[in-house]
């Protein structure tokens, strides 16, 4: 594939440290099974920011608290 052997060997090592596999010497690297609280963890991190592009949307329209948690609960009630 022409891919240099350092480029390879630092992919393994960073998909390894993030916890996506772990290698057996002797035996070859194998994909981990799924951190759900690191899923979580990230997940949350992502909500959070979608929360802060909301709420600057909401300022530059003057909307309140209420009416925020208002919208939020009509767009739940519908996913339901």
């Amino acid at each position: 594939m022409r891919i240099s052997v350092i480029t390879t060997k630092r992919a393994y090592e960073e998909l390894e440290n993030e916890g996506f596999i772990y290698t057996l010497p002797g035996k070859g690297s194998f994909v981990a099974k799924a951190n759900r609280e690191l899923l979580r963890e990230e997940n949350l991190r992502k909500i959070e920011e979608h929360l802060e592009a909301v709420l600057e949307l909401a300022q530059s329209c003057k909307m309140g608290r209420e009416e925020i948690i208002e919208m939020l609960d009509c767009i739940m009630e519908e996913g339901q």
